[in-house]
């Protein structure tokens, strides 16, 4: 069973390396939203293999906490993208 988890944290970070170039790479801003979003994910599954592979549960909150920072960037990252404003400030007063 450990080899299958040791071949599987392999592949995902060769698939890592792929998003990374796309990351630096990508032709349009989405893109680069996109495979952010993906490389956190990545990140989520190697750690979550990595805590299976060392059998501890002490790496689920920072499962947790990378789940919720990456959800938070992906947000921040579209309503950028759509409105060129993440915090709309009144300065009308």
């Amino acid at each position: 069973m450990t080899t299958f988890i040791i071949a599987v944290i392999v592949v995902i970070c060769l698939s890592m390396i792929a998003v990374i170039y796309r990351m630096v790479k990508g032709p349009s801003v989405s893109d680069r939203v996109v495979a952010l979003d993906s490389l956190g994910v990545s990140l989520i599954s190697l750690i979550g293999l990595f805590s299976i592979l060392v059998e501890t549960s002490f790496f689920l909150e920072i499962i947790l906490l990378l789940a919720i920072l990456s959800f938070i960037g992906t947000v921040a990252f579209s309503k950028f993208i759509e409105k060129g404003d993440i915090i709309k400030r009144d300065n009308s007063r």
